[in-house]
């Protein structure tokens, strides 16, 4: 009953994983806010990240059956409340609470897994999630597509809920509680100041190159402010009876190999799952649904991967190969992205992300399995944990980066591509129109930008034509940016995984 406990709440863990991305680009069209698309992706991601470190260490001290009914509490009504959202920045902050429950459900159900078995059946068991995962892959991304073009993407919003109310149920009948029988003692100042840290980390990079300068005082500040947070917090975490991250982990090497490259790889992933989309519905001019179709290989390859490298763990006890493999595979897939344009074939879209899709699918098996192989038995939710608190760093920090990358490129290709005429004859309300790249995604939008260049008589038409073009293009100029960034820290991850020991499972 357990394992069909887990596996159902995996399930819909996944769903909202591989279908968000699917549906954001609409969800900021429709609510006028492109401008915050980054900020959209770095809130709900720095929810997750505090939530898979807290959460982690919270179920090590009352047992994870209690802190997965309180998880799946925020992610029903974080679902309920985006669904019900009428402008972006309320969704965000609904999306913030949603993505404090889903967020800390993967490291809980792998600590689950923790309790029940031993190191070797553990990894076929991790590996067999992949199933749930792979089905969810294979039907969410065109299921949220078709039902964002023919319904709204709140429905998606709705389902994420229903899959949180029966997940909830199965917890509650099937995972043990397994609660240690002893006082514990809250690490609040730990938890505040771990809060505090990767708030102003987060702030200090979503602000630079778009709200001020990279070198401003403001960024400068802002990041020697995250910095100092940061010493705070493991210095307090060494003093701590029980802190909410035992140094112990962040001191082991094996352990923070994996986490560093994790880190990394992930911020350069976002190129595939958040931005991807947009370049598909943005540039392509793709609807959801083929979007969703298109990336639908990539999700289902990442999940069932899943599933030969926990057996094949479980039979080798062996993962550095695994590592180096997977992460060269995705190295060679994010340079691939770069040379994607307006005119790239299908075929080529799917086959690069399906690549990547091979090559990231072992990854996040072996990343929780080595976690939990690095530390003693007593740190093995903290472990747990604390692997996807920095995979889930770099998730919130790349949008922060690569969005402010992605519009200083686009407000810089958009001057050059523009016609000469409409920079002399638009009024202002049409130039900031355009400066927005959310007219690619919102008919209405497109309808209010077109008949203001019918406004402008007979050759307002073949203007608006060309001016279409000049979006498209200068939003696939800044999109390439987004993938190079992608590509040199993914570079950079391989590099490090070459340098994991190899420790005895």
């Amino acid at each position: 009953m357990a394992l069909i406990a887990v596996s159902v709440t995996y399930l819909a863990y996944c769903f909202y994983q591989y279908s968000l991305n699917v549906a954001a680009p609409q969800v900021a069209a429709d609510l006028n806010g492109m401008a915050l698309f980054s900020w959209a992706i770095s809130i709900p991601a720095l929810a997750s990240a505090l939530a898979t470190l807290i959460f982690g260490k919270l179920s090590d001290m009352y047992g994870r059956r209690n802190v997965m009914i309180a998880s799946l509490s925020f992610f029903l009504l974080g679902s309920v409340l985006s669904a019900m959202s009428q402008d972006f920045v309320f969704n965000i902050a609904a999306r913030f609470i949603l993505a404090l429950g889903q967020g800390a459900l993967a490291p809980l159900i792998f600590s689950v897994l923790g309790d029940l078995f031993d190191p070797a059946e553990r990894s076929k068991w991790s590996g067999l999630l992949a199933i749930p995962a792979g089905i969810t892959a294979f039907i969410a991304p065109t299921l949220v597509g078709m039902v964002a073009d023919s319904l709204s993407w709140r429905y998606f919003f709705w389902l994420l809920a229903l899959t949180a109310i029966i997940s909830g149920a199965f917890v509650l009948i099937g995972v043990p509680s397994l609660k240690q029988r002893s006082e514990h003692k809250i690490d609040f100042l730990g938890a505040v100041l771990l809060t505090f840290a990767s708030a102003t980390t987060i702030v200090g990079f979503s602000w630079a190159g778009t709200t001020y300068p990279w070198g401003s005082i403001q960024i400068i500040g802002t990041l020697g402010i995250a910095i100092v947070g940061w010493g705070l917090f493991l210095w307090t975490e060494s003093q701590a009876a029980e802190p909410m991250l035992d140094l112990q982990v962040l001191t082991n090497r094996t352990f923070i190999t994996a986490a560093l490259a994790a880190l990394m790889s992930f911020f350069g992933l976002m190129g595939i799952t958040a931005y991807y989309p947009l370049f598909l519905q943005g540039v392509q001019n793709a609807s959801a649904t083929l979007s969703g179709q298109m990336i639908t290989p990539f999700s289902v390859l990442m999940s069932f991967m899943g599933v030969p490298a926990g057996f094949l763990l479980a039979k080798t006890k062996r993962y550095k190969w695994m590592y180096v493999i997977g992460y060269a595979i995705l190295t060679v897939a994010m340079f691939g992205m770069m040379t994607f344009g307006v005119d790239t074939p299908i075929w080529l879209g799917v086959l690069v992300t399906a690549l990547a899709g091979l090559g990231l699918g072992t990854i996040p098996t072996i990343n929780t399995l080595v976690a939990q192989f690095a530390v003693p038995r007593r740190l093995l939710g903290a472990a747990t944990g604390a692997i996807f608190f920095f995979v889930m760093m770099g998730m919130a920090i790349a949008p922060a980066i690569l969005g402010s990358a992605m519009n200083a490129s686009y407000a810089s290709a958009l001057q050059n591509a523009l016609p000469a005429e409409l920079q002399k004859s638009a009024d202002p309300a049409t130039l900031s129109a355009i400066g927005d790249p959310r007219v690619l995604l919102s008919p209405q939008a497109m309808t209010t930008l077109k008949e203001s260049f019918a406004r402008q008589g007979a050759q307002g038409s073949a203007l608006f034509d060309q001016t279409v073009v000049a979006i498209r293009s200068a939003l696939e100029a800044s999109l390439k940016t987004v993938y190079l960034i992608g590509a040199v820290t993914m570079l950079l991850s391989f590099l490090m995984i070459l340098t994991i020991p190899e420790i005895s499972m």
